[in-house]
């Protein structure tokens, strides 16, 4: 019983470890009323780069995370140019963007919207173009969001189960819905369910 606590505990701080080190920037909010597990927040303004892809919940986020992936790698025209020895010509170069979170997935004329936020530092005028033509920039204005924080597998019936409960008490707080809802994963695949952060997030008009 000794071994199996501390290799528990030897899991939990591993997990952990790897947790801070991939720690990561997320997108600024005030929390304007919390209850359990629901919040209403108030969203800063900040930029996203997005893709559109077909399929289910599940299997969307995994058909869009290569393009979006490979654009903050250094898939994307920089706008630093480089002058070329002996040479009146300049070329772009690409430039890697840290990784953010979270990961948004929305439903849209039936297909699904994942984007990846970008960093503060960046706007969309100093954003590099992506050259992958399915990969687009966005600026998503200040909005009040109602969210539901959950943990657990990456499954379309954990999203539906969350969903009903956020949508119950966004009724109860008699708040008015102006737009789809919004799927949210922190955390990397490889991190054990019970540890993941997910969020539905729901725009909602001004409190």
């Amino acid at each position: 019983m000794a071994k199996m606590k501390r290799a528990y505990w030897a899991v939990i701080f591993m997990v952990l470890g790897v947790e801070n080190t991939m720690a990561t920037e997320e997108a600024e909010y005030t929390v304007l009323l919390n209850e359990k597990s629901f919040e209403v927040r108030q969203y800063e303004p900040h930029v996203v780069a997005k893709t559109i892809v077909d399929g289910d919940l599940e299997s969307a986020g995994k058909k869009a995370f290569s393009p979006l992936f490979k654009y903050i790698s250094g898939n994307n025209k920089s706008q630093q140019k480089v002058k070329m020895p002996a040479s009146i010509t300049e070329s772009p170069i690409s430039e890697k963007i840290a990784m953010t979170s979270p990961v948004g997935q929305q439903r849209k004329n039936g297909r699904w919207v994942v984007s990846f936020m970008m960093p503060s530092s960046y706007s969309m005028e100093t954003l590099p173009t992506p050259i992958d033509p399915s990969v687009t920039l966005h600026q998503v204005p200040a909005r009040y969001i109602a969210a539901i924080k959950y943990s657990g597998f990456w499954s379309e019936q954990g999203y539906r189960r969350n969903l009903d409960k956020l949508n119950a008490w966004i009724e109860k707080q008699n708040l008015s819905v102006i737009g789809e809802p919004i799927w949210a994963r922190y955390n990397p695949p490889f991190m054990p369910w019970f540890l993941r952060r997910n969020e539905i997030l729901v725009p909602v008009e001004r409190p």
